[in-house]
């Protein structure tokens, strides 16, 4: 149903008579609302519709870039939220944004898939214990997890904040594996190569599902 905002005062003030001027500004109304109050008489709903206009939602585009994150509020959730703000930062944060959004995307399409654990701890944690043998190096390096760089971490946590809440498209098409350019894994020889995105290249298995 589509919902109309007073854009006349004079007609506000005749339709809404009971709001001061600067409520009349920001009040929505349909036909039926005031059809059921008796407040169309003698004029059709299409003569009062040339003194409204449609309702515009504010659009925030989505942009890849610092300045767009910084734009951002701080981000906050809950553990999953702090699991993947701590892998984009200890796997990510000297990455562009575009690139930082990437492996998020990775991370994001292994819960999805049936073949890694159905949380982002779970997916960011898996090995975690057996050195070097973890899907995420960091988590098992030998070295203690410690953030020094707290912009960088503000700016991942946005990132991590955004990517949960879908504000980003599609840019891996279905990756959950990526390596550096510096290195080349035996997986990678087997795999399916999906997008290069900064220092990152990105693979997935080479047959998809909705599952996988």
């Amino acid at each position: 149903m589509k919902r109309y905002i007073v854009a006349v005062a004079l007609t506000a003030a005749t339709v809404l008579p009971n709001l001061s001027y600067a409520e009349r500004q920001d009040v929505e109304v349909t036909k039926e609302e005031l059809v059921a109050r008796n407040e169309l008489p003698g004029q059709s709903f299409r003569d009062y519709l040339t003194l409204f206009k449609p309702r515009k939602a504010p659009v925030q585009q989505m942009s890849f870039t610092k300045d767009w994150l910084d734009q951002q509020p701080k981000a906050s959730g809950d553990e999953n939220f702090r699991c993947l703000a701590e892998a984009l930062y200890f796997e990510a944060r000297g990455e562009s944004v575009r690139g930082q959004f990437a492996v998020a995307e990775v991370i994001l399409n292994r819960v999805d898939s049936t073949r890694f654990p159905d949380s982002l701890c779970g997916v960011i944690k898996q090995g975690t214990g057996k050195k070097y043998q973890c899907q995420f190096t960091y988590t098992c390096d030998g070295y203690k997890e410690v953030i020094h760089e707290k912009r960088a971490y503000e700016r991942v946590a946005k990132v991590a904040r955004a990517a949960l809440d879908g504000k980003a498209k599609e840019m891996t098409s279905g990756a959950t594996h990526y390596h550096t350019k510096a290195v080349r894994p035996s997986w990678s020889r087997v795999y399916k190569e999906t997008a290069r995105i900064g220092v990152h290249i990105f693979y997935r298995h080479n047959y998809r599902t909705a599952s996988n």
